[in-house]
């Protein structure tokens, strides 16, 4: 059912189950060939409460939001992960903690508002480069009531429509130098 905007949610298709499968046919019966759908590019690949789609970025996105969320703004073009993740840490994790810590839990989720103010420049940012909806509500008020699954579906978004040059979701692998050893010199 179309909303006031005229935006239609993607279709919603269970972890586990083909496209065949959602629609009510078996795998034994015979079917014609999958026709290409085609899917209005303005509208998100995929909706704003789909997170567990993809349980890699679910993970991250609610353990460690600051690694997602740098990961995005490093796709968009912030510069850096550390710069972009380090931002979002001291406005998430610490600023909060100090004003619960120091307010007595009074002012527990005004940082939230903080952080939503941050993120809802770089979902602005997402969706000038892809000409997507603002939807499912604004921005601010998207990262303000659902941050966490705002910036899975950003990732998700920047995974499903970039060609090949999507920020991975895994750490470097680093590797101690080789032993070396010290042989005195003859005179």
């Amino acid at each position: 059912m179309p909303g006031p905007d005229g935006y239609i949610p993607p279709p919603y298709i269970p972890l586990h189950q083909s496209e065949s499968e959602a629609d009510g046919f078996s795998e034994t019966e015979e079917t014609s060939p999958p026709q290409a759908v085609a899917r209005d590019p303005s509208q998100w690949s995929s909706g704003i409460c789909a997170c567990c789609d993809d349980m890699q970025s679910c993970i991250i996105g609610t353990i460690c939001p600051c690694f997602l969320f740098g990961k995005n703004a490093e796709f968009l073009g912030s510069g850096t992960l550390a710069g972009s993740c380090m931002t979002h840490f001291i406005l998430w994790g610490l600023v909060n903690s100090l004003c619960c810590l120091f307010s007595g839990g009074i002012l527990a989720f005004f940082p939230g508002a903080m952080v939503a103010c941050y993120a809802c420049g770089y979902r602005k940012a997402l969706r000038a480069k892809y000409t997507l909806q603002e939807a499912p509500c604004g921005d601010l008020t998207t990262h303000l009531f659902c941050h966490p699954c705002a910036l899975c579906q950003e990732y998700r978004e920047i995974r499903e429509r970039s060609t090949g040059s999507a920020p991975p979701l895994i750490w470097t692998d680093m590797n101690a130098p080789t032993i070396q050893a010290m042989h005195p010199t003859e005179k």
